[in-house]
C-alpha cells in the first residue's frame, strides 16, 4: 500500500491537501510535485461508476464512489470514458490495498486510481454538488529508507530500560547494604528478602501479574467505547497527575546527592503527611511543567513535554513495582504478549477494526492520540506524523530487565557473566525488529510485544539454563546468600556451656 496526495484547488484557489492510497495496477503516479499535472475534477454519473458513464470525460478525473463493482471494473469503464484518473471515496476512513482480482491476470489500465477516505471524498463531492470548478494534482512522495524519527524512538526507549533499570538495582543494593550494616551492628531488623527490604517497594505476583493484563483490556475497551474529546481530556489529567509523581520523584532522586540536608529534613503537610523540604521545592515546577504541557499540547513542540512526563512515570514505576523472580515475570509478560496480539489483531473480528490501533490513534477525537504514548515527529518523512510507542512497550519488559541487574548485582556478576546485558541486549533487538516489520508491512500497526517479549523471555531462559541457574532464577530470584549476623552467632564460643562444667567439675 502506497499512499498518495491529492492537492486541491477550488475555483483557481488553493485548498486543502487530502491523502489516500493507490492502487496497485495502472501506472506509476510520479514522486515529485514539481511533474504532477493539475487536472480538472468531475463526479461521475452514475456515481458508482460500476456501469458506463453516461458522458465523456475528455482527459479529467472522475470522482466516484465505493458501490459494489471491483476497482477494476470502475477503472476500465473510466478510462473507457477518456477519464485520465479516478478518485474512488470509501465506505469509511479505513484505507486499505486496491489489488486485482486472482483471476484478473490481464489488465490493460492505463489510468492511476486512487482511494480516499469517506471525510476527504465527501468533502469533494459536497464541492462538485455546490457548482464550484475543482481540479486536484496527485503525486507520491517517496519516503526515506531510515526514519530517523524511529531511531531516536529506539534509543529512547532502550535509554529508559537501562536508567530505570541501574536505579532500581541500585536502590535494592542501598537497602541490602543498610540492612547487612544494622545486622554487624546487633540491631533486630526484620529482613524481607522477597520485599526487596526497601519500604514504599512493591512486588508483584502470578495472580497480580494476571490480573494487570485482565484490567488492562478492560480499561482498553472503555477507551474504546468511551472514546471522546471529553474522555481524552480525563486522560490527559489522569496523565498529568502520574506525571508529576513521576518527575518530582526523579528530580528529588537526582538532586539529594546535593541538598541531602534538605532531602534529610521533613515537614508535616495535610493530606500528605511528612514531606521533605527537597521535595516541596521541586514540586511547584513539576506541577506547572504538566499544566503547561496540557494548556499547550497541540502545538508543534509539545511531544517534549509529553516525553519528559513520560519516561519519568515509566522510570518511577519500574523503581517502585518490581518483579521478585523469573517466574513472575514470564507470566507477566506472556500476558502481556496474548493481550497485545488480540487487541491488534484478533480485535478486529468482533470489532472491525483494531482497537488497540483505534485507541491509540485518538479516533473520534480532534487529539492526537491518547497522551500514554512516547512520540517523536517524522521530521525528515515528507508524509509527516509520528513514530510512536506504547508505555507498556517499554515498562513491562523493563521490570524483566531490571530485574535481571538485580540478580547480577546481588550475584556480584560481571556485566558480560550476567544476564542484565543479554536481557537489555534482547529488548533492544526486539524492539528494532518491531520497526523491521512495521516498514516491510506497508506502516499497518504492529504489536511490539510480539517481537520483544520471546527475545527477552526467551534469552534469560536460555542463559539460566545453560549456566544451571534457571531454576534459581525462576523461583527465588536471587542468589544463595549466607547470612554474616547469623554465621557470627554460631561462630561465637559457648561461653554458657563451659561455665555450667566448671562448677560441676570443682
Amino acid at each position: 500500500m502506497f499512499k498518495v496526495k491529492v492537492q486541491s484547488w477550488v475555483n483557481g484557489k488553493e485548498e486543502d491537501e487530502y491523502v489516500g492510497v493507490g492502487a496497485r495496477f495502472g501506472p506509476k503516479i510520479v514522486s515529485k510535485e514539481k511533474y504532477a499535472n493539475r487536472t480538472q475534477l468531475t463526479l461521475a454519473d452514475p456515481i458508482e461508476c460500476c456501469d458506463p458513464p453516461k458522458e465523456k470525460v475528455s482527459g479529467g478525473l472522475l470522482l466516484v464512489k465505493r458501490g459494489k463493482c471491483k476497482f477494476t471494473k470502475k477503472a476500465k469503464l473510466a478510462e473507457a470514458a477518456g477519464a485520465s484518473g479516478i478518485l474512488i471515496i470509501n465506505h469509511g476512513t479505513e484505507l486499505y490495498k486496491m489489488v486485482c482480482e486472482k483471476n484478473e491476470t490481464e489488465l490493460d489500465i492505463h489510468i492511476p486510481a486512487v482511494l480516499l477516505p469517506q471525510d476527504a471524498g465527501l468533502a469533494l463531492h459536497t464541492l462538485l454538488t455546490d457548482g464550484d470548478k475543482v481540479s486536484v494534482q496527485l503525486y507520491s512522495p517517496d519516503r526515506p529508507v531510515v526514519d530517523t524519527a524511529e531511531v531516536f524512538l529506539w534509543l529512547m526507549a532502550v535509554g529508559t530500560v537501562l536508567c530505570a533499570s541501574y536505579w532500581s538495582a541500585w536502590s535494592a543494593r542501598e537497602a541490602i547494604s543498610e540492612q547487612e550494616k544494622l545486622l554487624k551492628d546487633g540491631h533486630e531488623v526484620s529482613v524481607n528478602v522477597e520485599g526487596g527490604g526497601s519500604s514504599g517497594i512493591v512486588d508483584i505476583n502470578v495472580i497480580s501479574a494476571i490480573m494487570f493484563v485482565v484490567i488492562a483490556s478492560c480499561f482498553l475497551i472503555m477507551l474504546y467505547k468511551l472514546m471522546s474529546t471529553w474522555f481524552v481530556e480525563l486522560l490527559v489529567v489522569i496523565f498529568c497527575i502520574g506525571g508529576v509523581e513521576g518527575l518530582q520523584t526523579c528530580l528529588v532522586a537526582l538532586l539529594s546527592r546535593w541538598f541531602r540536608p534538605a532531602t534529610e529534613s521533613f515537614v508535616k503537610v495535610p493530606f500528605f503527611g511528612a514531606v521533605s523540604y527537597l521535595t516541596l521545592a521541586v514540586s511547584p515546577f513539576c506541577v506547572v511543567f504538566a499544566v503547561l504541557w496540557a494548556v499547550y499540547r497541540q502545538y508543534a513542540y509539545a511531544w517534549i513535554g509529553q516525553d519528559i512526563l513520560g519516561i519519568a512515570l515509566i522510570v518511577t514505576v519500574i523503581q517502585i513495582v518490581r518483579v521478585p523472580n523469573l517466574k513472575v515475570g514470564s507470566v507477566l509478560l506472556s500476558c502481556a504478549f496474548l493481550y497485545d496480539i488480540f487487541w491488534v489483531f484478533i480485535s478486529k473480528r468482533w470489532f472491525h477494526e483494531s482497537v488497540m490501533i483505534a485507541v491509540a490513534r485518538g479516533d473520534k477525537t480532534d487529539e492526537d492520540g491518547v497522551p500514554m504514548l512516547l512520540k517523536i515527529p517524522r521530521m525528515f518523512d515528507p508524509w509527516g506524523g509520528y513514530s510512536i510507542i506504547g508505555f507498556g512497550d517499554i515498562l513491562l519488559p523493563g521490570l524483566v530487565v531490571a530485574f535481571a541487574l538485580r540478580y547480577d548485582w546481588a550475584a556480584k556478576k560481571s556485566l558480560r557473566s550476567g544476564y542484565f546485558l543479554w536481557s537489555a541486549l534482547a529488548y533492544g533487538t526486539g524492539l528494532l525488529i518491531t520497526y523491521v516489520a512495521l516498514n516491510l508491512m506497508d506502516g499497518h500497526g504492529q504489536p511490539a510485544l510480539l517481537y520483544i517479549v520471546p527475545f527477552t523471555l526467551g534469552t534469560l531462559i536460555s542463559l539460566g539454563w545453560k549456566r544451571r541457574e534457571l531454576q534459581n532464577l525462576w523461583f527465588k530470584g536471587e542468589p544463595e546468600r549466607v547470612c554474616t549476623h547469623m554465621h557470627m552467632m554460631t561462630m561465637q564460643p559457648p561461653q554458657s556451656k563451659d561455665v555450667s562444667s566448671g562448677s560441676s567439675s570443682s
